[in-house]
C-alpha cells in the first residue's frame, strides 16, 4: 500500500543490523513495525535437541521465508499478524507469538532477506549492513555465549563450518540487490541521518 513503507536491512551475523533496526525503532517509536527473519527458523520438534544442533541453520532453507512473505504481505495490506518466536536455546520456535500491528514503516532484518526475490520485492528501500568479518566473528561469539547459552567451542565450529561458507555463498552475493551500503550499520551517523531523514519525510507525506 502506499502509506506503508518496508525497509529490509540485511547483512552478515554481527554485522550490526540489529543496532541499526534499534536505532530507528528508538527514533520513530510507535510508526514501526518490525519483523526478524531469525524467528522464522523452521519447527524441528520431530528432532532431539543433539539433532537440531546439528542442523545447517545457515541456509535459504533452515528459514520458512514463506511465512514471512505472507506476513509481510498481510501487513503491507493493513491486517496484524502473530508473528512467530524462535528459541535459541532450544534450536526450535517457541510456542509463543508476538502481536505485530501494521504501521506507517516496516522494518524486516535478517541475514538472508535480500537472498529471496518474492521477499526481496516486497521492500520499497534495502539497506545492507557491510561489517569486516574479524568484527562479526567477535560480535556473534559474545552474542551466543552471553545471551544464547551457546559454549565458545560450539559458536566457532559452526562458524567454519556453515556461517562462513554460507555468508560467502549467500549473504554477501545479495549485496549486489541493496540500494544503500551502510558500513558499520548503526553506528554509521552520516547513515542513520539520511535514513531517518527518508523515514520522516515519508511519515509526512
Amino acid at each position: 500500500m502506499d502509506n506503508i513503507l518496508v525497509i529490509g536491512i540485511a547483512g552478515g551475523s554481527g554485522s550490526g543490523k540489529t543496532t541499526l533496526m534499534k536505532r530507528l525503532v528508538e527514533r520513530f517509536g510507535n510508526n514501526v513495525s518490525v519483523l526478524s527473519h531469525d524467528n522464522y527458523y523452521k519447527r524441528h520438534d520431530e528432532l532431539t535437541y543433539e539433532q537440531r544442533a546439528m542442523l545447517n541453520y545457515d541456509e535459504p532453507s533452515a528459514l520458512d521465508t514463506s511465512l514471512l512473505v505472507y506476513q509481510l504481505d498481510q501487513l503491507r495490506h493493513g491486517y496484524a499478524i502473530d508473528c512467530p518466536v524462535y528459541d535459541f536455546t532450544l534450536h526450535n520456535r517457541s510456542d509463543e507469538t508476538i502481536h505485530v500491528e501494521p504501521e506507517k514503516v516496516i522494518i524486516v532484518e535478517g541475514i538472508m532477506i535480500f537472498v529471496d526475490p518474492e521477499l526481496r520485492n516486497l521492500m520499497d528501500i534495502k539497506i545492507f549492513v557491510d561489517t569486516d568479518a574479524d568484527i562479526r566473528l567477535c560480535r556473534r561469539i559474545k552474542r551466543d555465549v552471553n545471551k544464547r547459552g551457546r559454549s565458545l567451542e560450539s559458536v566457532i565450529n559452526q562458524y567454519k563450518q556453515t556461517v562462513k561458507p554460507m555468508h560467502e555463498m549467500y549473504v554477501e552475493p545479495s549485496k549486489k540487490f541493496a540500494d544503500l551500503v551502510v558500513p558499520e550499520g548503526g553506528r554509521n551517523q552520516v547513515a542513520l541521518d539520511m535514513i531517518e531523514g527518508r523515514i520522516q519525510r515519508h511519515l509526512e507525506g
